[in-house]
């Protein structure tokens, strides 16, 4: 199974008592998701499956990329990363999938899957991260892909 997993791009600060939810993604985010999507696009495979966290700021993410979606309510930012893994039924699922969202639930999904301990990864704001799963003599393995910023495109 391939994961790829997307951050957000750069949005609007958090306002105290502001529903966070509805912050939205600033110039410069707009630009960092329109160039990722534009590298995603010449990458996923036609078959991705792609979900998304319902916050403003994901879904302006995810419709650069001019694929349909879905919106998953576990994606949110409070989401958790043992039950994350187990809606995309990593790392069994056949079908490749791509989650856009939030930190630090993207870090610690990272650090289950790669093994390694929990606060050293942190997803910066528009990149994205490839995994994939893959049997090895009777063994489960994770395999980094690749790592790519929109700062790198």
């Amino acid at each position: 199974m391939d994961l790829i997993l997307w951050r957000h791009a750069e949005a609007e600060e958090a306002v105290p008592g502001g529903n966070d939810m509805e912050r939205q993604l600033t110039p410069r985010g707009e630009k960092q998701a329109l160039r990722m999507a534009q590298w995603l696009e010449r990458q996923l495979p036609e078959s991705t499956r792609i979900l998304s966290s319902p916050a403003r700021r994901c879904e302006q993410t995810v419709l650069c990329l001019g694929r349909k979606y879905k919106t998953r309510d576990e994606l949110s930012p409070d989401g958790q990363a043992e039950q994350l893994l187990a809606l995309v039924h990593w790392p069994a699922q056949k079908t490749p999938t791509l989650l856009v969202g939030h930190q630090p639930w993207l870090g610690q999904i990272l650090a289950l899957a790669l093994a390694v301990p929990e606060a050293g990864l942190s997803v910066r704001k528009g990149s994205v991260w490839w995994l994939r799963s893959r049997q090895r003599d009777g063994l489960t393995q994770t395999v980094l892909m690749c790592v790519q910023s929109p700062e790198f495109l």
